[in-house]
């Protein structure tokens, strides 16, 4: 790789620093040394390049910080048919992200620092992006016990959670956020009541009596959101919502936050993009947990974003082998597969005018390096250089059976979406180019 490598031409949007427009950045070492930002109208020809720098000509695309996606499931170890580090951070720059966070249910869950360091060590081995373990509340995602939540902090954990299950103990969900704010860190909570979910395999509402599928009702998300916002209070720690997809969790999250509680929350591009009555047909591709959800729902996730009570943008990547996902509907494992989708389905956003580019890439970098507290998100001279540069232009048809995840799990199969990443830059070294 380049020690030098200058990216000329391009839209740099960086909401970190407020920039937004046309300008070239230099990278040594890397390490962002320089952004020169000016107007268009200031911006008659290319400035001449540093002297031995690998030259990149962005024109028409834009620069921006390393996407970070704060949940994906990368499987390993345990489950490595289904994604291994490897595959999943490969398909993590495919999709423009240079950082993933991934969750604890693998096996052994990730409830110690012996399994945090594997993690780390695998990704020292075969990752081509940064990859930050995301650790168990409870040992076994079981929610009886506290895991050692400490000493995974110390290993390397950024964040802890029993995504794919909900802590239903109130008491212990409450001793571990009082544990984690000792560590400055953050509870990533699962919010399904799992009594009021039962055997639920959809959306409840008309589309699952139409199909005659067992319902989950909204109201399962929005009890358990309800509660960790109190105990988040109660506590002063801080509590983060994961795949957010209800109406009510967002307006229970908005008025929290005017409340000063110290919380935050994500949702998943399928969240915005598709409704429950995508699983006709019985299309296991879009059994997905929580689940795909209404019209009125998907228009909510679209208002949180606008307004900042939904902070973040994450896939929740869940790859699963073609058997988990070849049977009937209610026997299917949840989940999509999002890395390589996720900038696409985006994008629908700000053609849309919901979001402005500069509010989808801080959903999209900045505000989960911020929730994490990761010096990322952000393309300020000195910062790791961590870049991505797509083009908002392009058109393709994705078809599932050229995901470089293992996880062909995708319900988008077939539909015409428009953007790409071009390159994406992890510490200074390409680690994708189209």
């Amino acid at each position: 790789m380049p020690k030098k490598l200058y990216i000329q031409n391009g839209h740099i949007v960086d909401p970190s620093q407020n920039l937004d427009g046309p300008g070239d950045i230099l990278v040594e070492d890397g390490t962002i040394v320089s952004v020169d930002v000016s107007s268009a109208k200031s911006r008659t020809k290319a400035r001449p390049a540093p002297g031995e720098a690998h030259v990149f000509d962005a024109a028409g695309m834009y620069v921006v910080p390393g996407f970070i996606d704060m949940h994906v499931h990368l499987r390993e170890p345990g489950f490595e048919h289904k994604e291994t580090i490897e595959t999943g951070t490969k398909a993590a720059v495919k999709g423009g992200f240079t950082s993933v966070c991934c969750m604890p249910n693998t096996s052994p869950v990730n409830d110690s620092h012996v399994v945090t360091g594997f993690i780390l060590n695998r990704a020292a081995e075969t990752a081509v992006c940064r990859v930050f373990p995301i650790g168990s509340i409870t040992k076994g995602q079981r929610g009886e016990e506290l895991a050692e939540i400490g000493c995974m902090h110390d290993a390397g954990c950024v964040g802890f959670s029993d995504d794919g299950k909900t802590v239903m103990n109130s008491l212990i969900m409450r001793r571990a956020l009082e544990y984690a704010k000792a560590f400055g860190s953050i509870l990533i909570s699962h919010a399904e009541d799992s009594v009021l979910a039962e055997d639920g395999v959809m959306n409840e509402g008309s589309a699952s009596a139409h199909f005659g599928l067992r319902g989950i009702p909204a109201a399962a998300e929005e009890v358990i959101v309800a509660r960790d916002i109190i105990l988040a209070q109660m506590t002063g720690g801080k509590v983060h919502i994961a795949h957010v997809s209800a109406k009510g969790s967002v307006e229970l999250i908005r008025r929290a936050k005017k409340d000063g509680v110290n919380i935050t929350a994500e949702t998943c591009p399928h969240y915005f993009t598709l409704t429950d009555m995508a699983v006709a047909g019985f299309n296991t591709a879009a059994r997905v947990n929580p689940p795909l959800r209404s019209d009125e729902d998907v228009a909510a996730m679209k208002a949180g974003l606008a307004d900042g009570t939904i902070d973040a943008i994450a896939t929740d990547h869940a790859p699963h082998h073609r058997d988990d996902k070849l049977v009937e509907f209610d026997k299917a494992m949840s989940g999509i597969s999002g890395l390589e989708t996720a900038l696409a389905l985006s994008l629908q956003l700000v053609r849309d005018g919901v979001l402005t580019m500069s509010q989808l890439i801080a959903a999209m970098s900045c505000a989960p390096a911020r929730i994490l507290g990761l010096p990322l998100g952000t393309l300020s001279a000195g910062a790791p250089a961590d870049v991505t540069v797509f083009d908002p232009k392009p058109c393709w048809t994705v078809d599932s059976q050229q995901l470089i995840s293992k996880g062909r799990n995708t319900p988008f199969h077939g539909m015409t979406v428009q953007g790409l990443p071009v390159m994406t830059i992890v510490g200074g070294n390409i680690a994708y180019s189209l």
